[in-house]
Order: structure tokens, then C-alpha cells, then sequence
């Protein structure tokens, strides 16, 4: 069988470098060269990669990489419907979400068991890079769109049922530091090769900053290749106190220890979630090396207004905002991630810093960064063609126009 090849002359933006007369050089499911042009027309056998036209101005990208997002056109990722679902994700692919964890909130613990089993067979099918479990050991008190009908205090025996059903897919869980017993389940998660993700929390800054530090101190014992060495802050600002000039609570914990590179904090930069001015503000405190931009897209993303569901819960989409149906709190997002992007981009937030956040650092964190979120050779065929207001042109997932 003949391997495709094929090059894209535009300007490449990659690992915050931006190459204005680029090629992407593509075999099969792979990079071959990726660089500038008279680099790669130097090559003995650059003839050998048929040129594919793109319009001038067109600006390539690395496949984006979204670790929180709960689902898409009209599928939830915590339901067990393996057809909507795989559609789902599908749908994200062809909109500029090459690589994704689908998120699981929190529920009844047999469903959330039952949903892992059923995700953790997609991640096996090389649909998807694993789970998120943004629960259940959350505050109540700061649940925003979690069913507080089955929060519960950390449970090692639930996260063990939780690891083996997701049969080594699980890659990262979100936790509240303040309830009893959290150090022990982050141990319990590290040792699985599980990221600890600090959010929907009620936390005093010091109580916040103390277990980011102790969940970098296991990851670095760890000692596992690839693996990150920094845990996350799960959506930072949403599902936590307002930052207050004299109770600072967790956002200004978290944002003090991404300063200080102990850890990288989501950011849900669809104008919804954060003002544009928030999301600068954080770029240029922390810089775009420790964000990390996610979606948090549920059901209703690719679709119109109307009602929909996140896990137990029921949602009410208006004018693009998602929001629980019983008492109007903020239940996820509509945005697809390249939608992200560009809303950073429009935020003040640099192009190049932008990709960034969605690409190699995200890659990092769940230990593909020599595999996807780069424009390298040998690194999976995974792109985005934009045209120069960043507007989707084309997909590339594995070498093949999606």
C-alpha cells in the first residue's frame, strides 16, 4: 500500500515559534519535516512530498489538545451512550481538537464507574488520551454545576474502583485540598500516574498552597519518564472564593505557585467563564508557559440553545451560556477549543502563547509531549490550517484531512 505524502507551505507557529515561510512535510501518519522552506527545498527527496495548495496568509498549528471537556453535540461524556459519544468526539476532532480527555462529573458512584468503563474503551480505540474525573471529593460549598447530592469525602476505595475501571486511561482528577484526607488520595493518584487537579474549592490560600506543593513534592518523587512534575488548578477563579485583599483564598495560591512554576492553572478564556481582561492579566502575572486553556465544553457545544445535560443535572443553554436549570450557576461551557483560542487571542493574549497553552504544555501534562502538541518530525500528523483571522480551514488528525 502506497503512503501518503504531501507539504503545506504557510507560516508554522509551534513550542512558541512562529516561522513565517514554513513547510509541514507529512508522511503517513507522521511529520517529516516541519521548518522553513529553503530548509526543507534543500532536501534530496523534498520533491518526493506532492505540495497541497493552502491560501496565502494561512497560518499552521499543531492539533489542539483539551484536558476538560465534558462533551459536544448533544452527547454527554458522563452518559453511557457509546454512539452519541464517539460522535461526540468525532465532532471535536473535525473542529480543531485532535487530542482530548473526556471529563467525567461527579454522580452516583456506579454510574461514574460505569461511564470510565465505557471511556477508558475509547481511549484503548485511540479516540481520546484518557479521563478527567472532576469529582467527587469536592467542596460543597463550591460545587457550581456538581450534583452536591453525591459529593463525598475522599474514599481511597472508590478511587481504586475508579482506576480499574478506567484500566490505566484515568490521567487526571480533580480534588478539594480542605476535606479530610486528601493527601492520602493524592499519593493514591500519583502512584497510579494520575495528576492531581486542585479546584471546586472553598480553601484558605495557605490550605490551597500547601497541597499544591505536597502533590508536586509525589509527582517528583515519582520519578516516572515523561510524567509531569506539576499538578493543575482546575478552572482557575470558577468553583472557588473571589480573590479578597484580605482573604485571599486559593486563587491567589494558585496563581503564586504557577508563578513559581509549582503548578498550571486552566483557564476557560470563552468570555463567559473569565472577563478578557482577567485572562491578560493572568498571561502576563504567570506567563502562557503555566496555563493551560481548556474548553470545559458540554452537550450543548455545536449546537443552538435548548436544554441539555451534564451528567445528573440538567442545563439550560441562552444565548450561548450554559447554565443549570434549578439555580442558574454556570454549568460548563459551548465553545469548542480553537474557539478558546481565538477569544484569548482577542483578549490581548498573543498568538503564539495561545497555542502554546493548547498544544505542547498540555501535551506535558499527560506525558504525550513526544508524541503530539508540536510541530516535529516524527511526531504524530496532527494540524490545524487557519486562515489569517484564525478561522478553521482545515483538520489534520494522524495525517489524514478530517
Amino acid at each position: 500500500m502506497t503512503t501518503t505524502r504531501y507539504a503545506l507551505f504557510a507560516t508554522l507557529i509551534s513550542d512558541g515559534l512562529k516561522v513565517t515561510d514554513g513547510v509541514l512535510a507529512v508522511e503517513g501518519d507522521r511529520i517529516r519535516f516541519a521548518g522553513n522552506r529553503d530548509d526543507f527545498t534543500a532536501l534530496p527527496d523534498a520533491s518526493d512530498y506532492p505540495v497541497r495548495e493552502v491560501a496565502p496568509g494561512s497560518i499552521i498549528i499543531p492539533g489542539l489538545i483539551d484536558l476538560h471537556c465534558h462533551g459536544a453535540l448533544g452527547a454527554d461524556f458522563s452518559a453511557t451512550d457509546h454512539k452519541s459519544v464517539t460522535e461526540a468526539i468525532e465532532y471535536l476532532h473535525r473542529s480543531g481538537t485532535t487530542t482530548l480527555l473526556a471529563s467525567l462529573v461527579t454522580a452516583e458512584p456506579s454510574s461514574m464507574i460505569e461511564a470510565a468503563e465505557l471511556l477508558a474503551e475509547l481511549a484503548e480505540a485511540g479516540k481520546i488520551a484518557g479521563i478527567h474525573a472532576e469529582g467527587p471529593f469536592l467542596s460543597e460549598a463550591r460545587c457550581g454545576a456538581q450534583d452536591p447530592r453525591f459529593l463525598q469525602e475522599p474514599d481511597p476505595g472508590f478511587v481504586s474502583e475508579l482506576v480499574a475501571a478506567s484500566r490505566g486511561q484515568l490521567r487526571t482528577m480533580t480534588y478539594a485540598p480542605e476535606l479530610d484526607g486528601t493527601e492520602e488520595i493524592i499519593e493514591q493518584l500519583v502512584s497510579h500516574g494520575v495528576v492531581p487537579s486542585l479546584g471546586h474549592t472553598d480553601a484558605s490560600a495557605q490550605v490551597a498552597s500547601d497541597s499544591l506543593r505536597f502533590a508536586r513534592e509525589q509527582l517528583r518523587s515519582a520519578g516516572v519518564d515523561g510524567f509531569t512534575e506539576r499538578p493543575t488548578v482546575t478552572h482557575l477563579f470558577n468553583g472557588m472564593p473571589s480573590l479578597h485583599h484580605r482573604e485571599p483564598g486559593p486563587v491567589a495560591a494558585c496563581l503564586e505557585e504557577a508563578v513559581n512554576r509549582n503548578a498550571f492553572v486552566e483557564l476557560i478564556a470563552d468570555g463567559v467563564h473569565l472577563s478578557p481582561d482577567t485572562v491578560r492579566l493572568v498571561y502576563r502575572l504567570v506567563g502562557g508557559s503555566n496555563i493551560l486553556l481548556v474548553s470545559d465544553s458540554m452537550a450543548a457545544t455545536g449546537l443552538a440553545d435548548g436544554q441539555y445535560a451534564l451528567g445528573p443535572q440538567e442545563v439550560t443553554v441562552s444565548n450561548g451560556q450554559a447554565r443549570l436549570s434549578s439555580d442558574n450557576s454556570l454549568a460548563g461551557g459551548t465553545c469548542t477549543l480553537l474557539q478558546i483560542v481565538q477569544r484569548a487571542v482577542q483578549a490581548g493574549v498573543s498568538l503564539v502563547e495561545a497555542v502554546n497553552s493548547a498544544t505542547s504544555i498540555p501535551a506535558s501534562l499527560i506525558g504525550l509531549a513526544d508524541e503530539v502538541g508540536s510541530l516535529h518530525y516524527g511526531f504524530a500528523a496532527d494540524a490545524l490550517v487557519l486562515d489569517a483571522e484564525l478561522q478553521l480551514v482545515q483538520t489534520i488528525r494522524n495525517g489524514e484531512y478530517l
